[in-house]
């Protein structure tokens, strides 16, 4: 079992910055992603950003060159920081993790939710 903290989201103005922080606790697998997701009112809930093992990062084109998913691996916590907010960026922000075995585990956490006001 891996357990997932959330916390760092809130209200900002269009054009402010976040950081979120997902901590992880219990099983630590050797091979994983942390991805956050988003999942607004009405709508999916999507991959925002993750990231692997090997610290390999991936993004959705909408925040490219605007957010940044990071880790510290002493903390087991990921981060993602976000830049140049706008209110389509309004939505509850998940941590997901994966870990890879002899076969797939996935944990969510409760999620945080960001608003983003013009």
């Amino acid at each position: 079992q891996v357990q997932l903290v959330e916390s760092g989201g809130g209200l900002v103005q269009s054009g402010g910055s976040l950081r979120l922080s997902c901590a992880a606790s219990g099983t630590i697998f050797s091979i994983y992603v942390v991805g956050w997701y988003r999942q607004a009112p009405g709508e999916q809930r999507d991959m925002v950003a993750g990231i692997n093992q090997g610290g390999y990062t991936s993004y959705k084109e909408a925040v490219k060159g605007r957010f940044t998913i990071s880790r510290d691996k002493d903390k087991n916590t990921v981060y993602l920081e976000m830049n140049n907010l706008k209110p389509e960026d309004t939505a509850v922000y998940y941590c997901n993790y994966k870990g890879y075995s002899r076969e797939t585990f996935e944990f969510w956490g409760q999620g945080t939710q960001v608003t983003v006001s013009s």
